[in-house]
């Protein structure tokens, strides 16, 4: 097999586009991160997930700052992160493209009030634990208070599209 020559670049504003492939590269899990708003249901759809911590429960994602949706979550006491499954594409886009897309969906609600999905991969019940600006992102930590879990294939985002993962 052989592989093409690798691309090198310094990053700067001007090949933005490649820094972005470059990041694609990367395989990651798709969420869903919920919070309760003033508005209804706050949701937006993440890929920036990652555990941190296990002593305290942290994890962390990371929404952008010129996102509209922001402040619903800087503000949040307290939000849900779900890990989707490999059927989920559709709702992962549906969130991505309208903030409102989770306002009629009958969503129970957990302990701390927040709206959440009735099913996923996994999903983390969070208090808010710090927030941190980080260039064009803000890194928003989350304490976990309870955790749930299924078994599944995992929804993917590699290259700027989402893909189902066959389970090991």
């Amino acid at each position: 097999m052989t592989q093409a020559t690798p691309l090198s670049f310094v990053p700067d504003p001007q090949n933005g586009r490649l820094l972005r492939d470059a990041f694609g590269r990367f395989a990651t899990g798709v969420t869903v991160v919920t919070a309760a708003s003033p508005e209804g249901c706050a949701a937006m759809t993440a890929n920036s997930f990652s555990s941190i911590s296990m002593d305290p429960p942290l994890v962390m994602w990371s929404p952008a700052r010129a996102s509209s949706r922001l402040p619903d979550f800087a503000r949040a006491a307290h939000f849900a992160i779900h890990v989707l499954s490999a059927d989920q594409a559709d709702l992962a886009w549906a969130v991505a493209r309208n903030r409102n897309a989770l306002d009629e969906a009958g969503l129970a609600r957990n302990a701390q009030g927040v709206p959440v999905l009735d099913r996923c991969l996994a999903r983390f019940d969070c208090a808010q634990f710090d927030m941190h600006e980080a260039g064009d992102h803000v890194i928003i930590l989350g304490r976990v208070l309870h955790a749930l879990v299924s078994e599944g294939a995992p929804l993917a985002f590699y290259g700027g599209r989402v893909a189902g993962i066959a389970p090991a």
